[in-house]
Formats: C-alpha cells, sequence, structure tokens
C-alpha cells in the first residue's frame, strides 16, 4: 500500500505557541515537537500579529525533524486560530498584520455585516474575519491577485506555493454558507472587493504538493502534500477519535465548548448555536463562559485538588449554582447581563466547589439538551479534553447529570487532528492517482 512506511505532519497554531504531531498510516504518534510564540501586540479592542513569526515558527518546527523521518514526510496539514486573518499577495508575502481572533476593532463593519447577512451567518460580530476583512480594506488598496487568508491558511498556501485557498471550516466566520459550499450574494453588498475570497475546499483535501524550493529550503520530500486544514477547535474534536453521529466532546478548559457530530446542521445565534460542515456531516455547538476559570478565581490549584478528594460525587449538594467570574453568557443562553449564580456559600468549601462542579455540569446538559431540541442528537458519548477531563470526581458528576457514557480520548492536541487530516488527504489522493 502506498504511503504505508509514510509520517503523516499536524501543526496546530494556538495563542502561545505551535504544536507538530507526527503520526503513521495506521494513526500511531510517531513525532512530538513544539516552538512557542510571542503574545500579540495589543492596544484596547485591537490585537494583531506579524505572521512571518509564524512562519519562523513552523520553518523550526520542520527543522527539529530528524532528517531520517523528515524523508517518510508525505502530508502536512495545518490548523489555527478561527477568526485570525490577514491579506496576503500572490507570492504568500502579508501585506498586513494578522488581526487575532479576539480583535475587536471592527465595530462599525459588524454593524453593516449585521444589515445584510441572514442571522444563521457566521459572519456576525465585531470578531468575524469578515468584519476584520472590511476594515482592512478601508486602510489600502490591494493587487488584484491578493487574498484574504486565515492562520492556517497563509501557513498551507506558502508551503503550497499557491495563494488563495481556504477550507470550510475557517471561511465560515468570513461569511461562506456550508449548507450552500459558496460565497453568498449577500457579500457583496458590504462593499467588499470579493476578488479577495479565498477558494474553499472541504478540510483535509490535498491542495498539492510543497512548492519544489520551499521543500528544498525545508529539507522536505519533493513528493510531500499540502492538505488543507481547519480551526484549532475542530482539529481537537478531531484527535479525540470521535466519529460516529451523536459522538460529543466536551473541552473543559477555561471556559466550556460543546460539539456533537450531527447529520444535520443546526443554528440558533440567539442562542449561540452554530455547525461547522465536516465533509458530509455536521458539528454542532457552542461555547459557554462558565468553565476552570471561575473554579481558578475563587481556589489555587492546590487547593482544588485537596477539596476534591474530599468530595462525594454520588451525593447531589442540591445548590443551584449558575458559575460565571463574571455577568455575561453565550450559550446555552445569549445573556450578556446574566449574572453569576453562587449563593447559598456554605461553610464547607468542598461543598461550594462540589456546587460549582455540578453548576457546570447542569450548563453542560443544558447545552447538550439544547442542541438535541434543535435537531442534533444527544451525545450517545461524550470525550472530554482539556485540564477539567482529568478530575475524576468532575468527570462522575457529569457522567451522572448528563446520562451518556464518557468516553476516552483517542488524543488531546488539536495537532493530532491535524496530522488525521494529512493523513487523510494523501491517502484520499493516492487512490485517485492509482
Amino acid at each position: 500500500m502506498r504511503g504505508s512506511s509514510g509520517i503523516f505532519i499536524g501543526i496546530d497554531f494556538g495563542t502561545s505557541g505551535c504544536r507538530l504531531s507526527g503520526i503513521d498510516v495506521h494513526g500511531a504518534e510517531v513525532l512530538q515537537a513544539s516552538q512557542p510564540l510571542p503574545p500579540a501586540e495589543t492596544d484596547g479592542p485591537d490585537a494583531d500579529q506579524s505572521p512571518n513569526l509564524w512562519w519562523d515558527a513552523l520553518c523550526a518546527l520542520l527543522a527539529d525533524i530528524p532528517p531520517a523521518q523528515r524523508a517518510r514526510i508525505e502530508a502536512i496539514a495545518i490548523d489555527g486560530t478561527s477568526g485570525t486573518v490577514l491579506v496576503a499577495d500572490a507570492h504568500g508575502c502579508a501585506l498586513t498584520p494578522a488581526l487575532m481572533y479576539f480583535d475587536a476593532r471592527a465595530l462599525d463593519e459588524a454593524t453593516r455585516i449585521a444589515h445584510l447577512a441572514p442571522a444563521t451567518s457566521g459572519a456576525h460580530g465585531a470578531t468575524s474575519s469578515l468584519a476584520k476583512l472590511l476594515w482592512l480594506s478601508q486602510q489600502q488598496d490591494y493587487p488584484p491577485a491578493a487574498r484574504a487568508l486565515h492562520q492556517a491558511d497563509w501557513l498551507a498556501n506558502r508551503l503550497a506555493g499557491q495563494i488563495g485557498i481556504s477550507d470550510e471550516n475557517n471561511a465560515l466566520k468570513l461569511g461562506y454558507d456550508p449548507v450552500a459550499r459558496r460565497w453568498p450574494d449577500w457579500l457583496t453588498g458590504t462593499g467588499l472587493d470579493t476578488r479577495l475570497l479565498p477558494e474553499v475546499l472541504p478540510p483535509g483535501t490535498a491542495i498539492g504538493p510543497v512548492d519544489a524550493a520551499m521543500a528544498h529550503r525545508l529539507g522536505l520530500p519533493a513528493q510531500a502534500r499540502v492538505v488543507t486544514g481547519t480551526t484549532d477547535s475542530i482539529a481537537a474534536f478531531l484527535a479525540t477519535g470521535a466519529d460516529r453521529i451523536g459522538d460529543a466532546a466536551s473541552s473543559l478548559g477555561s471556559t466550556l465548548v460543546l460539539k456533537v457530530l450531527s447529520d444535520r446542521p443546526v443554528f440558533d445565534p440567539a442562542a449561540g448555536v452554530y455547525s461547522h460542515r465536516l465533509w458530509d456531516r455536521w458539528l454542532a455547538g457552542g461555547a459557554s463562559n462558565t468553565g476552570g476559570a471561575v473554579l481558578e478565581h475563587h481556589f489555587t490549584r492546590q487547593h482544588l485538588d485537596e477539596l476534591t478528594s474530599r468530595m462525594n460525587p454520588e451525593r447531589a449538594t442540591g445548590l443551584d449554582y449558575y458559575p460565571l467570574v463574571r455577568p455575561g453568557e453565550r450559550f446555552p443562553v445569549s445573556d450578556p447581563a446574566l449574572a453569576p449564580r453562587l449563593s447559598p456559600r456554605p461553610a464547607d468549601d468542598a461543598l461550594f466547589l462540589q456546587g460549582m462542579l455540578e453548576g457546570i455540569a447542569a450548563i453542560e446538559r443544558q447545552g447538550y439538551r439544547l442542541l438535541e431540541a434543535l435537531g442534533a442528537p444527544y451525545p450517545a458519548r461524550v470525550f472530554s479534553v482539556g485540564g477539567g477531563a482529568a478530575n475524576t470526581v468532575f468527570t462522575r458528576i457529569r457522567e451522572r447529570l448528563l446520562d451518556t457514557r464518557m468516553a476516552t480520548p483517542l488524543h488531546t492536541e488539536a495537532a493530532f487532528g491535524a496530522a488525521l487530516l494529512a493523513r487523510r488527504g494523501a491517502l484520499a489522493a493516492h487512490e485517485t492517482e492509482d
């Protein structure tokens, strides 16, 4: 079988660094590496970064691979932060800084979008790719061959020497219609020069070989392919091994992010629900402001470990908490004024902590029930990732409240999910050639 001795590389770009995972054709991980990234430059709502920093980190990651393994690389796929966008010329040179995913300067542009975009569009809000691109479009004129690209797009495009290709997941916040699979007509009403919009392909699609000059410079095999990537959160979902309709992943980090694999798209912008296309299926979900940040707001990590050992997850506290660090919620209810609910507070800190964990689990259940009411399946099994996934007491509380099976993730790093995309794209290309 072609590709049987090859290595498939996935690279995940996050806020503070990037990680590399290499897998063989059977999915066994054979490589790991990481590189730090400096923080973005911020000034009030503005947040930007030089994309050249990403490129330097990518080159350093690839250079760290031992030559014997580098010679076996068959494909590379990259995931990046959703909504981080820049404009590049036909040669891949960045014409703008990258406006980061949390950059919120494009308030006027977001208002313009709100008057034109359907409620189900992923382009709403000042942090959307489209709002940022409209803002960038007003700063200067761009040559006809310039293209708007996301973080993962730009890196993959430079590797392939083909500028102007995105994937269906990153393109969602740029206004792409994943149901019709095209750029919608309403985009012209925003005043955007639509020539800036990239071609959109499904994630895990082979773009082509690494550019010959680039392959020589980086020591990559001439036949190594570049494959379209995805966003960091979807790569993390793929890494878990979730692959059946009804499989769900709960990311238990600073915030709580839920995703469930569905056979149909579901949308409810008023409740923070959106769907990403994943080939012939859909990944429906939402993100709550509850999560680990509220626990660390009240307790040190050491104190959390000590209190957890004193909890009884089989005996409910009866406390009805909605744990938030500050007012405001996105999902499963969208209420910017929703107040935290953390009273009454018992004298025993272990009970207080357990009440918060039960509150987070109740929000998780409410989120999955909302997705079910909109047409997605209720989870048949839930894969858990993030720091909270390691807490066995919390896992038991969640299992009891969710009334579903808790599954062990295949992997917890987004880079591994990107490597799976690299393998998918390479093997599909082999089949086409054969």
